[in-house]
């Protein structure tokens, strides 16, 4: 996708090449679409079908995002949900001592393109009636919008990880009460 956008804006400048440059976008989304496919297939050889509806089931995932987390989840076995947020990347590293305190800022020690699909997913997720209560409860308490996207991703990490370790299924009847400070 990246090189799709690329692609079309680096091309879209050049007016003799308009009908080369939507062929070639054309063409780059049906190889999108089959790569997709082919995840989907490989994922289903797996045995990951219902995991991936698990994880599909929290609003603001995606199929995409929903594929990359299930397949971070089977890669390790993974103590805990801070452990799985922590390989993703999401967790939060405090410096400090006594009365300093110093900036906090995301370690970023896992895969970029999970956090960036995970950031994408807080986005929409903002938006959706589920998370929308939380997301402006952190901008409320003073987060940015970025930090408040990414305390938002790392909350649909928890989420996730806790329906594929338990085998359960979303339940958008369950309101966010057990812990709105992570």
């Amino acid at each position: 996708m990246q090189t799709k956008v690329r692609l079309q804006q680096s091309l879209a400048d050049i007016g003799v090449l308009d009908d080369a440059t939507k062929e070639l976008i054309r063409h780059c989304q049906q190889l999108v679409r089959r790569i997709d496919r082919e995840l989907q297939a490989q994922a289903r050889q797996l045995g990951w079908q219902q995991d991936l509806q698990r994880s599909g089931g929290v609003p603001g995932l995606g199929p995409t995002t929903s594929l990359a987390l299930v397949a971070t989840f089977h890669r390790h076995n993974f103590r805990s949900a801070d452990a799985f947020v922590a390989f993703i990347g999401l967790d939060v590293r405090v410096r400090g001592s006594g009365k300093f305190r110093g900036r906090r800022k995301l370690t970023k020690k896992g895969d970029p393109e999970i956090r960036r699909l995970l950031y994408n997913a807080a986005m929409s997720g903002c938006k959706d009636p589920h998370w929308k209560h939380y997301y402006q409860s952190l901008r409320n308490r003073g987060f940015s919008g970025t930090a408040a996207l990414m305390a938002l991703a790392r909350k649909m990490v928890r989420v996730c990880y806790a329906l594929l370790q338990k085998q359960l299924s979303f339940d958008p009847g369950i309101r966010l009460i057990a812990c709105s400070a992570t």
